[in-house]
């Protein structure tokens, strides 16, 4: 889903925030990786919108992830895709949502230490709920 702005501040807010939460969420897959038996690969989509797109590889199995679903998890309050693992080119549709404002603080710096924590949040559920092995 994209996401849909109720201003445009909040828009500005996230140019802000997603930059950094891409960094953070990319280096926080690669520290999971570094733990797990599944093998990771990055590969751009240009359609609906360009993404970048995490599979995830073991035996038989793949899994795919949306990135910006991660980042935006990261961005936003309460963001919950409906089907995170599943990367589909027809997921047009827009989701308004709430920037959290918990990131920036007064004089408009970014708290690295929560952006940090979201993103290590966010890439732990995704890797949590991977199926283990039978």
């Amino acid at each position: 889903m994209q996401p849909q702005f109720k201003t445009r501040i909040d828009w500005e807010k996230a140019q802000l925030i997603m930059q950094p939460a891409l960094i953070r969420v990319l280096d926080n897959i690669r520290k999971e990786l570094e733990q797990s038996s599944w093998k990771g690969t990055f590969r751009e989509a240009a359609e609906p919108i360009p993404s970048y797109i995490l599979c995830l590889t073991k035996d038989q199995q793949t899994i795919e992830i949306d990135i910006w679903q991660l980042c935006y998890q990261v961005c936003f309050l309460n963001y919950a895709p409906v089907a995170l693992h599943i990367f589909s080119n027809a997921s047009t549709s827009k989701m308004e949502v709430d920037i959290d404002d918990r990131l920036i603080d007064e004089t408009g710096d970014l708290d690295w230490q929560l952006v940090e924590a979201k993103a290590q949040q966010s890439v732990r559920q995704v890797f949590e709920s991977l199926p283990q092995e039978s």
